[in-house]
């Protein structure tokens, strides 16, 4: 006799399977690249959630590839070891010492713990970072700021954090064909073999695209892109992003998210969608009922 789940009628579970019936179809042995990060990681009832929804995906005969991120993780470890780190336009700083932190944390730890929270909820996970395989090949990251008062261009040198340059899509094939789902942690290999930080949204990005996903789903801590009267805009085109940056509705922090998304999208991926992490079963939530956070694609 299957087991009765308090609260929840038999003929409500019946329902709610039949609803997403047509949409389990449309996504049976499509990819989606899940970028995990934010406040989520650190409730722990939440990542047992996020767990068993990348569970449910694999057995419904999708193909999920969870790449996490881990930044302040990251910073506790270089407080608790007494390592100064400074930030430059968001992405920080990391020289030699600093990036050997950074690799352990989420190629380690963070990497780890969510493997075994996935085996956990039933399923087979198995860790990876860009250095697996040669997985994501990465350059140094340049960037470049204005001086306001000479208005001359200054290199700005972030150390070893590193972009995405080619990924290695075959390795991701082979789970593609397995009962395997692949956990990415976001640190790439220079063509020297130097270990890069990669900003965790810019690696999922660039997988999605690799892979050419269905779904590129960014989990973060806001509820999706807001208008000016702070209302959630559930259905975005390219076109209609590119003017909410330019009349400054998308602004400060969002900006980098909403470029990888258009990014991934003009790469190859069907839709991006930014997604409230904080919300119980998210993923499920946008695949399977009537969407949870903004999606962003080429045209409706």
């Amino acid at each position: 006799m299957t087991e009765k789940l308090p609260g929840i009628d038999p003929a409500s579970k019946a329902a709610t399977l039949a609803a997403a019936l047509p949409y389990m179809r449309r996504y049976a042995g499509k990819t989606v690249v899940v970028k995990y990060g934010g406040h989520a990681m650190g409730d722990e009832h939440l990542a047992d959630m996020f767990a068993q929804d990348v569970v449910l995906l694999k057995q419904i005969g999708m193909n999920p590839v969870v790449v996490h991120g881990g930044g302040p993780q990251i910073g506790q470890m270089l407080e608790r070891l007494k390592i100064k780190s400074s930030f430059i336009d968001g992405l920080r700083v990391t020289d030699r010492e600093t990036v050997e932190i950074v690799e352990m944390v989420l190629s380690g730890s963070i990497n780890k713990q969510l493997v075994s929270a996935i085996n956990n909820a039933g399923g087979l996970a198995i860790g990876l970072s860009g250095k697996d395989a040669n997985l994501i090949r990465a350059r140094k990251l340049e960037r470049t700021r204005r001086e306001s008062d000479s208005h001359i261009e200054k290199v700005l040198d972030l150390g070893f954090v590193g972009e995405p340059q080619v990924i290695n899509a075959g390795v991701l094939e082979l789970f593609e064909r397995s009962s395997i789902i692949p956990v990415i942690a976001p640190i790439g290999v220079g063509a020297s073999g130097e270990t890069f930080n990669i900003n965790a949204d810019t690696a999922a990005g660039a997988v999605a695209a690799a892979v050419k996903a269905i779904r590129l789903l960014m989990l973060t801590d806001v509820k999706g892109v807001l208008d000016k009267e702070k209302r959630l805009l559930q259905d975005l085109t390219l076109a209609e992003v590119r003017a909410l940056i330019a009349d400054g509705t998308i602004q400060g922090g969002m900006i980098p998210k909403i470029e990888t998304c258009v990014e991934a999208v003009e790469g190859g991926v069907e839709a991006a969608v930014i997604i409230d992490g904080r919300v119980p079963h998210a993923i499920l939530l946008e695949l399977f009922a009537e969407g949870a956070g903004t999606l962003i694609r080429k045209q409706r």
